[in-house]
């Protein structure tokens, strides 16, 4: 847990670690701010093409070669 107090997803607490904020994921994809939310708070799994979305955000926002392994069971 984190911040206030929230539980955190593996995909939350990777942004927190390098202080990204959720709005700048939702800047950065267009994606809505539910689906940022579910994927920062909890273990969902976003769709594939949403999945690609965020993971090519936080590769641009921290210059990490991260992979879906990282954050998501598959």
């Amino acid at each position: 847990m984190t911040g206030l107090g929230k539980n955190r997803s593996k995909f939350g607490e990777f942004l927190d670690k390098h202080r990204i904020a959720q709005e700048r994921i939702r800047e950065e994809t267009s994606l809505g701010r539910e689906l940022i939310t579910r994927a920062c708070n909890t273990d969902h799994i976003p769709t594939g093409k949403n999945m690609k979305k965020l993971l090519d955000a936080a590769r641009r926002l921290t210059g990490k070669d991260v992979r879906q392994d990282d954050f998501w069971p598959m």
